[in-house]
């Protein structure tokens, strides 16, 4: 093996050759379809009957616990092709995690404020959402400073 052949294969990541944030970003990308796709199917979806377009009076609950509607399971959707599009690119992944996070950090800040019985809770939310919005923002923000943080140095 020659030597620049030992330091390709060096730098080159063993899975797939794209920089982690990129990974990181698609990883989630995928993982928001699946939800998105997950909220229509009945079963998975409790309640799916009682799935509505939008607002508090939606009672069907993905795995019987996260209250969605139809509008929730298409951003999720939305968020999961944005992520994917976005993960084309460093600068792309690295704004999609560190913003898609603190968009669900407001998300979660507007579900823990707003009256989960009113008509301003149109998404809908309830207590899991906010949890689940809470560590998706954390998350998804540690996941873009982190995984970039080595070529911050540079």
């Amino acid at each position: 093996m020659t030597n620049s052949m030992a330091h390709s294969r060096a730098r080159r990541n063993p899975a797939d050759g794209r920089a982690p944030v990129r990974r990181a970003a698609a990883s989630v990308g995928v993982l928001f379809l699946v939800i998105g796709v997950l909220g229509f199917i009945p079963g998975i979806t409790t309640h799916f009957g009682d799935l509505k377009f939008a607002g508090h009076d939606s009672d069907a609950k993905l795995l019987g616990l996260f209250q969605v509607s139809v509008l929730h399971n298409i951003v999720h959707l939305l968020f999961g092709v944005a992520g994917l599009l976005l993960a084309r690119t460093v600068p792309g992944a690295r704004a999609f995690l560190i913003g898609g996070g603190a968009i669900y950090l407001v998300l979660w800040l507007y579900g823990v404020v707003v009256d989960h019985d009113s008509g301003a809770n149109f998404i809908p939310l309830n207590g899991a959402d906010n949890w689940l919005h809470f560590l998706l923002g954390v998350g998804m923000i540690a996941l873009g400073l982190l995984t970039t943080r080595a070529a911050n140095r540079r």
